[in-house]
């Protein structure tokens, strides 16, 4: 019997509609935020290096700045289990306003840290200190986020609704490219590495408070409500993690499905402009530019990849995502070389296929999984394997150029790629599932 079936009525009314427009700015406006913060942490890197390390040797600060990077993902796991039993015990929406309060806290921590020639060692530990904050606030956002939308979204049109996710999170990788340009189109020589850096975090410590106030007016799904009411009135909880082996087959499917497209996204969002700024001396306007054109790329492929899914089904969409990165990671690396149009093209034609496994990533996890243990049972393994993938892909990237060992790098995409396409090849389709 559905929970549908079994939950009175009278306990449960039926609410009306959500407002698309609503649950979508609602949920996805979190998602735009940490993914700003996310990616005006690589982009400003080169900028901000220098402050918070000896100066002197500008390689080894920009590697150290990028471990940085990476040890924020470290917490999203916590983040993602904490998160992830808070969403699904006291509500997505509770959850939501946390976790954005938790990431506003970090960026700001960022933007107002001082140097090193200030403080000395003290300056890369706030540095850290901020990265975690943003770290374990994104790794609930994600349980939290991706289930309160694909939970409120009609049946027939998750793979849509849910392509709006990845169209937030690249809009604020978006806004923060904005910003660097015109940063460095109105500041003067110097003063970006002196103190434009920290704009960017400042602004996204202000847009998180925007953010904490939006979510407080959004209502919980149906889907959620039932489960809370059918919990009162028929069962006695089991413990998280029994509930969790339950579903373990899920669990594993998720870390699977996401291995490849986690690298991808960072390799190319991330970690391509540091690398041909850095690497190739490619003028860093130019190379903005290049990253601005390649989003505009992934936000028009987003919901076409998401209408196909709802048509043709999840597993078609995925593959084709996958396969495609694997057949492209030689030559799409190789083809960095310093100018413009070679590095416009690689990350324009790596996002429009990675756009069909991110368009319905959401609506995949949540469709995997039952309501009692949706926002922790996605939110768990996604964190654990961006932690592990995606969080280190700018600092490998950068590091293999560094010793002219690039090929590596593309052999590890695909490899990561191929896991990828091994697990939609056995995973179930989910299209149509019942959100039980």
């Amino acid at each position: 019997m559905t929970i549908e079936a079994a939950v009175d009525t009278a306990i449960v009314p039926v609410s009306r509609a959500p407002n698309m427009r609503s649950v979508i700015f609602g949920a996805g406006i979190g998602n735009a935020l940490e993914w700003y913060d996310f990616a005006a942490y690589a982009i400003f890197a080169p900028f901000f290096a220098p402050q918070f390390f000896n100066p002197q040797d500008k390689t080894a600060a920009l590697l150290a700045t990028l471990a940085i990077f990476a040890v924020g993902f470290l917490l999203r796991p916590l983040g993602g289990f904490y998160f992830g039993w808070l969403a699904d015990r006291r509500g997505r929406r509770h959850a939501m306003i946390v976790s954005m309060s938790v990431t506003a806290v970090g960026c700001l921590v960022i933007g107002l840290s001082p140097t090193y020639a200030t403080i000395g060692i003290a300056a890369p530990t706030l540095l850290v200190l901020g990265r975690l904050a943003q770290g374990f606030g994104l790794g609930g956002e994600i349980g939290a986020s991706f289930t309160f939308l694909i939970e409120s979204a009609p049946p027939e049109r998750r793979g849509l609704w849910s392509s709006s996710m990845f169209i937030c999170l690249i809009m604020g990788s978006l806004l923060a490219t904005i910003i660097a340009l015109v940063l460095t189109a109105v500041l003067p020589e110097g003063a970006m590495a002196a103190y434009g850096w920290r704009i960017p975090f400042l602004i996204g410590a202000l847009l998180g408070v925007y953010a904490i106030f939006l979510r407080r007016g959004l209502d919980e799904p149906d889907a959620f409500k039932a489960e809370q009411a059918y919990d009162a009135t028929h069962r006695n909880r089991q413990p998280v993690w029994r509930t969790m082996w339950d579903c373990r087959g899920a669990i594993v499917t998720v870390v699977g499905l996401t291995a490849g497209p986690t690298l991808s996204y960072n390799t190319w969002v991330s970690g391509a402009t540091t690398y041909a700024i850095n690497f190739k001396h490619m003028d860093a306007k130019s190379a903005l530019w290049s990253l601005l054109i390649g989003c505009i790329v992934y936000i028009i492929a987003q919901p076409i990849w998401g209408m196909i899914s709802d048509k043709g089904g999840r597993k078609p969409n995925l593959l084709i995502g996958a396969v495609m990165a694997v057949l492209l990671a030689v030559p799409l690396v190789g083809l960095i070389q310093g100018a413009f149009v070679e590095l416009t093209a690689a990350i324009s034609i790596s996002l429009f296929f990675l756009a069909a496994w991110t368009a319905i990533a959401p609506a995949v996890y949540a469709e995997l999984f039952p309501t009692r243990i949706r926002a922790t049972g996605m939110a768990i393994p996604y964190s654990l394997t961006v932690a592990l993938f995606g969080g280190t892909a700018p600092y490998i990237q950068n590091w293999l150029a560094s010793i002219e060992r690039m090929d590596i790098f593309s052999f590890y995409l695909i490899a990561l790629n191929l896991l990828t396409a091994v697990t939609i090849w056995w995973m179930p389709e989910t299209r149509g599932r019942p959100l039980a």
